[in-house]
This record gives structure tokens, sequence and C-alpha cells, in this order.
């Protein structure tokens, strides 16, 4: 049976486009690569590390946003420590109200003077009151703040296509009445809108659609979002959540000239079949390790599925793939509070980050988009904060050791690796993925999910005049490592020189449970 599976996840990559990891039944023996910088492949757009911002939890308020609390050094409400870690990031774009969130925000309620606004509950998040402190103008000054773009989710669910037109006029429009309103608010210019989500999860929290109704009704409200003369707004349609391809099917079959991009919403979830996740964020064991990680990989199997609907009806490939959910779902610490979703980050979550983005990078010609659940305090978070404290995650780190992949272009890579197994779950020990980034420099990132065994790794450089390799290496003394208030730099990124490049070819020796980047020159 395992000689089967091996076979099938063999025929699966070998099928996809940009040479995914060939897999080999090798036991221990080292993993061998080749980089193909002679066959350069699409970018590897600087969207794929959009962050995701929701009206959930500590996510804006306490995490990003503190008002005006004097005791925590602030710009204009938004904490200076945490908006200086996202645009050290080089964040690109911000996903902003939600989440089902957006599926029952109506602008006109976050606008105007803070006093006037109205205090509402969050259904959707524990039950607790949102004071809609943080509106429109808000997110566009965390924007500039951070030097990212906006990515706004219009409210499909129980809004109209009148509210998102307006709300879409409200923020791009030089002029007229609701640019006049805009300017009495104390923005008097307009904000660009470069991305638009009709809706969030249409076949959920959205309204429950059917496939059919919600492809109709994307259709109808695509109609309505109209850019100013000289600008372009590219429109997010409510994509499937996790393997519907019946979802993708329909929209892409009738919807496909109203839309610019389909969105697909998937997350990793130990121990799958019980809701809400009970998985330990940490204090796990080599199972859970393997369990979530083999989860983490599922999202190549289901790209390979959505982007063949997709190329059936689309081989241009004009209309991109966003996944815009994506991350570890588990269940949340102990006495936080209800709803909230808050969840320690740790090693095995790095290499989840590391895993998916490698993975993306053997679809970039049609994942152009994707924002991680979420980006402070919720969920896979880049940033943890409690009060005056900030911790930086893990997986922060796996995002920045991956910047040079911003704008790059994908160098494809083919692995032959050695098989890493635990109980039930098997997976390739090695992942990877390589660039070129706009100075020339090649980029190689190296994942070993093995938790107890180094690999040595030979990769065959063709088209690369490179003498030298140096780089980072991200791991920890357990698989649940992880950073506290207390103890911050637990898991964090060090100097590795343990790579040397010879006629062509380059070695590193992978430690157990790490995650390696390097600069090849």
């Amino acid at each position: 049976m395992i000689k089967m599976l091996r076979s099938a996840a063999a025929a699966l990559l070998a099928a996809t486009a940009l040479a995914a990891p060939a897999l080999a039944d090798t036991g221990g023996t080292p993993t061998t690569a080749t980089l193909h910088a002679d066959k350069p492949g699409p970018t590897y757009d600087r969207h794929i590390f959009t962050q995701f911002a929701e009206h959930l939890g500590n996510g804006i308020y306490g995490g990003l946003w503190v008002g005006n609390d004097k005791s925590i050094p602030n710009t204009n409400g938004f904490r200076n420590d945490v908006v200086g870690a996202l645009r050290d990031l080089k964040v690109p774009m911000v996903r902003w109200p939600g989440g089902c969130f957006a599926d029952e925000y109506h602008w006109r309620e976050g606008i105007g003077p803070q006093a006037k606004r109205p205090v509402k509950v969050n259904t959707n998040w524990g039950g607790v009151t949102e004071p809609n402190s943080v509106g429109t103008h808000e997110y566009f000054e965390l924007l500039r703040q951070i030097g990212a773009e906006a990515y706004i989710s219009g409210n499909v669910g129980n809004g109209t296509p009148r509210e998102m037109a307006e709300w879409i006029e409200y923020v791009t429009a030089p002029a007229g009445s609701l640019a006049d309103e805009r300017a009495r608010n104390g923005h008097k210019q307009p904000w660009a809108l470069p991305y638009f989500g009709i809706g969030n999860e249409l076949w959920g929290c959205g309204g429950n659609m059917r496939a059919e109704y919600a492809v109709d009704e994307t259709r109808r409200y695509s109609a309505f979002i109209k850019p100013v003369a000289g600008t372009q707004i590219l429109r997010v349609a409510s994509g499937a959540n996790a393997d519907d391809t019946n979802w993708t099917e329909t929209m892409m079959r009738s919807a496909r000239d109203q839309v610019d991009g389909l969105s697909l919403h998937y997350y990793t979830v130990p121990g799958r079949g019980t809701w809400p996740p009970k998985a330990q964020p940490v204090g796990f064991d080599e199972h859970d390790w393997a369990d979530a990680l083999a989860g983490a990989r599922r999202i190549d199997d289901l790209l390979a599925r959505h982007t063949a609907i997709m190329d059936k009806y689309d081989p241009q490939k004009r209309v991109f793939l966003a996944v815009d959910e994506w991350g570890a779902w588990y269940a949340q610490d102990a006495g936080t509070h209800p709803g909230f979703l808050r969840q320690q980050n740790s090693l095995r979550d790095a290499l989840i980050a590391s895993t998916t983005l490698d993975i993306f990078a053997h679809y970039a010609d049609r994942v152009r988009l994707s924002a991680i659940a979420q980006m402070v305090n919720v969920l896979q978070a880049m940033i943890l904060t409690d009060g005056k404290k900030m911790v930086l995650t893990p997986t922060y780190h796996v995002f920045m050791m991956y910047r040079p992949w911003q704008d790059a272009t994908v160098l494809p890579i083919d692995i032959v690796t050695p098989w890493y197994a635990k109980d039930q779950f098997t997976m390739p020990a090695v992942s990877g993925s390589a660039v070129r980034d706009k100075a020339g420099v090649a980029h190689v990132a190296l994942s070993n999910r093995d938790p107890a065994q180094a690999n040595t790794v030979t990769v065959k450089l063709d088209g690369i005049a490179a003498t030298s390799a140096s780089g980072q290496v991200l791991t920890g003394a357990a698989i649940d490592a992880h950073n506290t208030f207390a103890a911050p730099d637990t898991v964090h990124p060090m100097p590795f020189s343990a790579a040397t490049i010879q006629n062509g070819v380059l070695s590193v020796t992978l430690p157990a449970k790490s995650v390696v980047v390097l600069d090849l020159r």
C-alpha cells in the first residue's frame, strides 16, 4: 500500500508545471537535486506574501490598534513596534476587514467621528462588541505606515451592490459628493484600491450559497465595481473551500469574464474530522508533527486540481488563483477568550510555512496572490502581542527569510529525496524552491521535515556560475520550540555557512527540523 501511495504521489508531482520534487524510495540516503537556472519559470508574485487582518479577537484591537493608549508607543493609533516589524517584512498588501467579519460589515459604520460610530456585536467571533474604531480611513493609514497596498473584501453576505459601489467610490473618486464626504472626514485625495474581493466565503458565512447562485451574485456585484478612469481594480471572486472543485468549475464556466481572480481557502487542521480543532499548538509529539506537515502538503494536490479546471476555461491564465486564507488551525491557547482563535506558533509552523511557499513556486503561473491567516494574534500569526509586549513567531522568521522571493523569477528545481515516515504519514523529507532576484542573485530554500535526522543535499547548478553560498538557518531544540514574551529568541534565524559550491554543485547538510535559505554568488 505504501509503495502504491508513493507511486501516486510521484505521478501527481511529475505532472505539475514547474518540476515539483521527484520522489524516490531511497531510505536514508542523501538528497540530490538539479536547479534549472537555464530554464527560468514565471514570476513569484510579491502578492503571495499578502497578510490578512480581520476584526477577530486581538488581531486588530490590541494587536495593531491601541488608539489613544499612551502607554504603548503608537502613530495615529497604530502601535509602532508591530508596524515596524511588518514594514521590515516588506508586507506587499493587507486583506481587510475579513474573513467572515467582511460578510456582515457595513462600511459607513466605520467612517466619521469615532464617538459617533455605532458599537455593534461581532456575531462571528466571540460575541464581543465591535467599536468600529478601525474603519476605512484607519485601514489606509495602516497601509501608509507599513508601505502596503489595499485588498478590501466587500460585503456580499448581507450587503447590496449599491453599498459596495458607493464604498469603492468613497475610496477612489477624485470628485463628487462621496469624495467631498471623504475630504470632510480627513482625507481629500483618493486612495488606490488595486484589489477588491467580491465577498468572502459565499459557500459558508457569506450566505450559505450554492455555487450556481453564488456565480450569478458574483456576476451581478462585479458589474458595479467601476474603477476611476486611468486606474485598475482587480476583482477577486469568492472561490472554493478546499477540495470543492465543483465551485471552481461553476465560477470559471460562468464568471471568468467578469473577474480577474478566484480565491481558494485551505487550512491545515491536524486530526481532521474533529471540529472545532483540538490539536495542541505546543506540547505535541512526533505523530502530531507529521500529521500537520502532511496536511500542509495536501495543498499541492488541491492546487493541481483547481488549476487544471482553470486551465480548461482560461488557457491564457488571465484569471489568477488567490489562496487568500491558508495556514495552521489548532485548538486555541488555554485561558484565552473563546472565539478569539489565538494560538502559539512553533517550529512546526515554520515548516508548514516553508512547505507552502515552496509549493506556491510550482504554481506561480496561476497562484499570484495568497494571504496567510492571520497577521497578528490570530491563528498562524506573524506576531503575538500582550499589552506592551510583542514577540515575533517562527512563521514571521520564515517570511523574512523568503523576502528575496518577492517578484523574483522562479528557477525550477527537481528534488530526489528520502522519505520521512511516522505512523500513517509519509512524505518527502526535503522540500525546496529557488528564485533569481532582479539583481541576478539566485536564492535556494531547502527545508528538512525529518525531526530527527540531518540530510545532506547536493544540487547540480545548471545555468549558474556561482562559487559561494551563504545564508540563514531556522531550527530549534525541540519540535515544538517557540518564542514567548519571556524568551523571544528561542527560535530565530542564525547565520549559516555550512554550504559549499564546487564544480557547479552545491553541497549542504540540513539539520533536522530546519529551514535553510541560501544566497548563491
